[in-house]
């Protein structure tokens, strides 16, 4: 997707958090021997649960704020960037251990690089969970000539539907500045 200029730092934040839940939970399951266990389990925790608790907030909050009418020129399906996720991602970071110092500050140092990245090159979107409970994520770029209002730079839709017709109308909701969400009738 095009780089524009994203605002709703926090929403974007949380939803990169959010899309880090399955690292959250190998490293529970998992542990480390330098933090008692307690400790790790209540941090790994609520890196799984507030970050998702925000997600849900927001897309409440994208409701009440209304909704916006995009009409399609076109849009890419993006399957392949949740396997790029999958395995660039969540495989490394399983693979580490974390029982010294060493390895546990280089884990957290490079995966403050992925969420830089993740937050840079606005892939917020990226959640396993969209997938897991049916949603495709797909690049619009919008039909200059009938987006007069809500703007003509793609964006990212997120929706139920398998795929999108040319000059389709979508009500949706605006999720962050590049992130809809699609109106389910």
């Amino acid at each position: 997707m095009q780089h524009q200029s994203e605002g709703l730092g926090i929403p974007r934040f949380f939803m990169v958090l959010s899309s880090l839940t399955p690292l959250f939970i190998i490293w529970s399951m998992r542990g480390t021997k330098l933090i008692s266990e307690w400790i790790f389990q209540t941090i790994c925790i609520a890196l799984i649960v507030i970050p998702n608790l925000y997600l849900i907030w927001r897309l409440s909050k994208s409701k009440e704020e209304g909704t916006y009418k995009k009409v399609v020129e076109n849009a890419h399906d993006h399957r392949e960037h949740l396997i790029v996720y999958l395995f660039a991602m969540l495989l490394p970071f399983y693979a580490s251990n974390l029982d010294t110092l060493r390895e546990l500050l280089s884990t957290c140092i490079a995966l403050a690089f992925i969420i830089f990245l993740f937050l840079h090159l606005n892939l917020h979107y990226m959640n396993i969970f969209f997938a897991l409970f049916g949603y495709q994520v797909y690049t619009v770029t919008p039909n200059e000539s009938k987006n007069k209002i809500t703007g003509t730079k793609p964006f990212v839709l997120i929706t139920k539907r398998q795929n999108i017709k040319t000059n389709l109308t979508i009500n949706v909701y605006r999720v962050s500045n590049s992130v809809y969400w699609e109106k389910n009738e």
